[in-house]
């Protein structure tokens, strides 16, 4: 599946999603691009998935009829992130077109 990380997810993140062919909105460069045009761009360049941490995607554009899927991350910083790598590989592997799903990150804890 072809997948694309917004520019507000780690590039770690790229090289962590298993069998998926995965570019950033950075080396395409469509950097500062705004939504909708972004999801516009990427459809025309055969993307499935976007993986961002905008959480207000979901009320700003609508889905339906699109071509791509949308998993939104609740947090941004990679040393949360890597922690529910296997919730978000879940739901890139089951994304399906005009589909949007949250991945909960929960906090780190200080102990």
């Amino acid at each position: 599946m072809k997948v694309l990380l917004d520019e507000n997810m780690p590039n770690q993140l790229r090289i962590n999603l298993i069998g998926h062919d995965v570019s950033t909105v950075q080396y395409l460069g469509w950097s500062g691009t705004k939504n909708g045009e972004l999801l516009r761009l990427a459809e025309t360049a055969g993307i499935e998935v976007l993986v961002t941490g905008d959480q207000n995607l979901t009320y700003q554009q609508n889905l339906s009829g699109r071509s791509i899927a949308i998993v939104v991350l609740t947090r941004q910083k990679w040393a949360i992130i890597q922690l529910h790598l296997q919730a978000v590989q879940a739901a890139v592997d089951h994304a399906t077109p005009s589909s949007f799903q949250v991945v909960q990150c929960n906090r780190l804890r200080e102990s």
